[in-house]
């Protein structure tokens, strides 16, 4: 009788499944991924589009894609391009100096002279208050403020300080500065404030107990220490002004001219291409101004 011998199945050997796992590299570029799509449709897009559109040509009737420098030539060519420039860095470089000065005692103040953190909010956001209205309704609340019959020139001659209403409070430089001084204080006074309060309390202790005096402390510990917070600062009021166009068009009453603005009657003109020209110029020197900064003050802390 035949035994039948029961033949165990052995089952094949399985072969372990390897988990699909992404390169460090891969993951953080899909992590980033959201943020540069966004930053590539809306930021980076838009610049491509205009500097291209700056090598068109165009006349009274429509834009021609071409690639000519002609618009270049006449930007960087025409003196006056040059004296607006000159214009516009010096409405920069005065409301820069203001902003500067009195953003940073504002900020020094809430600071240090106000001991409690939540006084020091309170009176902040009533720094903030104007920003709830527009730009554009603060700078023509000047209007009646400055003007030949306004509040400032019916005081001074009510007083006998001037026997006249001065002209040049109103539709003038002065004028525009001041607005602009109003409009973009805040910028500096906000990113001041924030280096201000990360300094240690206890390095005004060991500059007192070194001898040093107040002003002193202020001028070797405070100051260098804000550095970063007026870096910051200065880039946001520096941009503002080098672009803005409706304050120097609304408070010199149309007697002084900025590049913003020069791009502004360039398109009311269909002056596309040549607009966009001054657009790549500004946006080059803009970026030569913050590249100089940041060479001067490094703000990677503060970031």
């Amino acid at each position: 009788m035949a035994t039948i011998a029961s033949e165990q199945t052995i089952p094949a050997a399985e072969t372990p499944k390897r988990a699909f796992r992404l390169a460090p590299w891969a993951i953080s570029y899909l992590q980033a991924a959201p943020l540069i799509a966004i930053l590539g449709f809306f930021f980076i897009l838009p610049i491509a589009m205009i500097a291209v559109v700056s090598f068109w040509d165009y006349d009274f009737a429509g834009l021609y894609p071409d690639f000519l420098t002609m618009n270049y030539t006449d930007t960087i060519g025409s003196w006056v391009t040059w004296k607006t420039y000159l214009n516009t860095l010096k409405f920069t470089v005065v409301v820069w100096a203001l902003t500067l000065f009195i953003g940073f005692w504002v900020a020094y103040f809430l600071a240090f002279h106000i001991r409690r953190t939540s006084t020091q909010m309170i009176l902040f956001l009533v720094c903030t208050v104007p920003f709830m209205t527009s730009n554009i309704i603060r700078m023509i609340s000047w209007i009646p403020v400055l003007g030949r019959n306004g509040l400032v020139n019916s005081a001074l001659v009510e007083m006998g300080i001037v026997p006249q209403p001065v002209e040049w409070l109103l539709y003038s430089d002065f004028a525009v500065v001041l607005a602009m001084v109003h409009l973009y204080t805040l910028f500096m006074v906000t990113p001041i404030f924030n280096t201000l309060m990360r300094i240690d309390r206890s390095l005004f202790e060991a500059a007192r107990d070194a001898g040093a005096s107040g002003w002193q402390v202020l001028w070797n510990v405070i100051i260098p220490l804000a550095k970063p917070g007026m870096a910051i600062g200065t880039i946001f009021v520096v941009t503002l002004v080098m672009a803005d166009f409706s304050t120097v068009q609304v408070m010199s009453g149309g007697q002084s001219a900025s590049v913003a603005l020069m791009m502004k009657n360039q398109m009311s003109l269909l002056q596309y291409p040549a607009a966009a020209a001054n657009a790549v110029v500004l946006l080059v020197v803009v970026l030569m101004m913050v590249a100089a900064i940041l060479r001067v003050v490094d703000i990677r802390k503060e970031l």
